[in-house]
């Protein structure tokens, strides 16, 4: 993990807080919060907090693809263009 040098414990992030928060911002590496010696929480900053959600919502969109692909449910390319070209032509 690259992030295996932020490893802080719970008193420290209670203490420290702000320089957490400026070190997430600066950096970017997030905090791993330990607590009576195991690990408790991760912290990260927003920035990679939402780079990491739409990178999901990205592979949301291909694993449903990629069902409907086998399923044979999907649409062709072709169709797809079809139905983009007709939608911009209405708007």
């Amino acid at each position: 993990m690259s992030f295996i040098a932020n490893i802080k414990s719970m008193s420290y992030l209670k203490g420290h807080a702000a320089q957490i928060a400026e070190d997430l911002e600066r950096n970017g590496k997030p905090f791993v919060i330990t607590r009576n010696g195991e690990v408790s929480m991760v912290i990260e900053g927003i920035k990679q907090f939402q780079e990491k959600e739409a990178l999901i919502a990205a592979l949301r969109i291909i694993a449903l693809g990629e069902k409907d692909r086998l399923q044979e449910t999907g649409i062709s390319v072709a169709e797809s263009r079809a139905r983009l070209l007709a939608a911009r032509r209405r708007a």
